[in-house]
């Protein structure tokens, strides 16, 4: 009398467009995430590899620790360069941060 009937509902199918639509924020998140941070830094580190790769005696350079100086001699891992004042450094490539427009260090 105060107890309402339970009937069972019937099976829901397994594949349906409600299940699909509970993955399309989840989707559309990770392609905004590739386009707004992935993508621009791979283009970065190929950029990076690219001008390491480029490096020629007589290029001016800034190393990751800051210092400013000439290639002198290139080597598969290691750079040479020279210092302003006169003294020799070796670096390892990947320690080069930028390459410098020539005749920078001239007006140091």
């Amino acid at each position: 009398m105060f107890i309402s009937n339970a009937y069972a509902q019937s099976a829901a199918s397994g594949f349906s467009m409600d299940s699909i639509g509970g993955y399309l924020p989840l989707v559309l998140m990770f392609v905004v995430l590739y386009f707004l941070m992935i993508r621009p830094q791979q283009k970065r580190q190929k950029e990076q590899r690219d001008m390491v790769e480029a490096l020629a005696e007589g290029d001016e350079i800034v190393t990751s620790g800051g210092l400013l100086g000439t290639v002198t001699k290139v080597s598969e891992n290691h750079v040479s360069m020279q210092m302003a004042s006169g003294a020799e450094v070796f670096v390892q490539k990947a320690a080069v941060v930028a390459l410098l427009p020539k005749g920078t260090l001239e007006s140091l």
